[in-house]
C-alpha cells in the first residue's frame, strides 16, 4: 500500500456487524482541520453529493454519539458521524487538493470505493485479465451514460458538442492525444472502437476519468460547454498525473490486446450457453 494511504486505513473501524466504517471526528484530525466545526459543513455538502449521485444519505453517513477525549485527559459523549467509504470519498472530494493529505485521500478513497462496488476485493484480484476487461468496460459503458447526464446539464448538448467533450477528456489523460490519434496509435480499424481495445489499466485510467469528471461537473455545478471541456481535460491531466507520481506506465504505451472485448463477450456468451443445462421437454 502506498505510504501516503496507510493513515487511512489505519483509522478504519469496524462495527458490530463486521462493517468498515470511519468516525468523522477522526477524518478531519487526518485532513487538517484544527476544529470538528470547521468538518461539519464539508460533511454537510457531501451528504448533498450523495442524494445528487442517487444514493441513499442514511446508507452512508450515520449520526451517532461517540466517547471523545477532551484536553483535560477526560471522555466525553460528543455527536459525531459513522461514515461508509463512499461517504469519505464524497468528504475527500470536496477538500482542497492542494493539501497533501487531502489529495492522496482523494486517490485513496476513489480507487477502494471502486473496489468496493465488487464486493470483494480479492474477488477481483483472482479474475483474470479477460474478466477484469469485461467487467470495466461495462463499468465504463454504465458511467458514461452518467457522463454523458452531468454533460448535458452543462450545456454539451450536441452529438459534435459531445465528441469536442469526450476529446478534452482524452487530451487530457492521453497526454495531448484525441480519441482520432489513440485509434490510430492502436492501428485500429475505422469501425472498432478504442475502449473495445484496452487492456484493464487502460481501462481502469479511463473509468477513473469519466467518474471524476461526472462528480466534478455535477460538484462544481458547470453552466457552459467551454467550462465542462476545460473541467474534463483538467480531471483527465490529473489522473495522468497520478498515474506518473505512482511510476506507473502511461496509458498511450499500454499494450493493445490481441482479443477486442466484443471477441471476449462472444466467448463468454458461447461458454455460459455450452454449461447452460439442457431442458427436459
Amino acid at each position: 500500500m502506498n505510504e501516503q494511504h496507510k493513515p487511512f486505513e489505519q483509522i478504519k473501524l469496524i462495527d458490530e456487524n463486521g462493517m468498515e466504517y470511519w468516525s468523522a471526528r477522526a477524518l478531519s484530525k487526518l485532513l487538517g482541520y484544527s476544529e470538528y466545526r470547521h468538518f461539519q459543513p464539508v460533511v454537510t455538502k457531501s451528504k448533498e453529493a450523495c442524494v445528487n449521485s442517487g444514493h441513499q444519505v442514511p446508507d452512508h453517513f450515520e449520526d451517532i454519539l461517540a466517547m471523545v477525549t477532551i484536553g483535560s485527559g477526560a471522555q466525553r459523549e460528543l455527536p459525531d458521524v459513522k461514515l461508509s467509504r463512499y461517504a469519505c470519498y464524497l468528504v475527500v472530494q470536496n477538500g482542497d487538493p492542494s493539501k497533501p493529505v487531502i489529495a492522496a485521500g482523494q486517490t485513496y478513497f476513489a480507487v477502494q470505493t471502486r473496489r468496493q462496488e465488487l464486493a470483494d476485493d480479492a474477488a477481483f484480484s483472482q479474475l483474470k485479465e479477460d474478466q477484469k476487461r469485461l467487467f470495466l468496460r461495462n463499468e465504463l459503458k454504465e458511467h458514461n451514460k452518467h457522463l454523458v447526464e452531468a454533460a448535458q446539464q452543462a450545456g454539451v448538448e450536441t452529438g459534435l458538442d459531445f465528441a469536442i467533450f469526450q476529446n478534452h477528456g482524452y487530451k487530457g489523460l492521453y497526454g495531448g492525444l484525441d480519441q482520432k490519434a489513440i485509434h490510430a496509435r492502436k492501428a485500429l480499424k475505422k469501425s472498432q472502437k478504442i475502449l473495445d481495445h484496452m487492456d484493464s489499466t487502460e481501462l481502469a485510467a479511463n473509468l477513473f476519468r469519466a467518474t471524476q469528471a461526472e462528480e466534478k461537473l455535477r460538484r462544481d455545478n458547470i453552466q457552459n460547454k467551454q467550462h465542462a471541456n476545460q473541467t474534463h481535460f483538467e480531471v483527465g491531466q490529473k489522473v495522468r498525473q497520478t498515474i506518473a507520481e505512482l511510476g506507473g506506465t502511461m496509458p498511450e504505451d499500454l499494450p493493445t490486446p490481441d482479443k477486442s472485448i466484443k471477441q471476449l463477450q462472444t466467448a463468454a456468451n458461447k461458454l455460459g450457453h455450452q454449461n447452460k443445462p439442457e431442458s427436459k421437454e
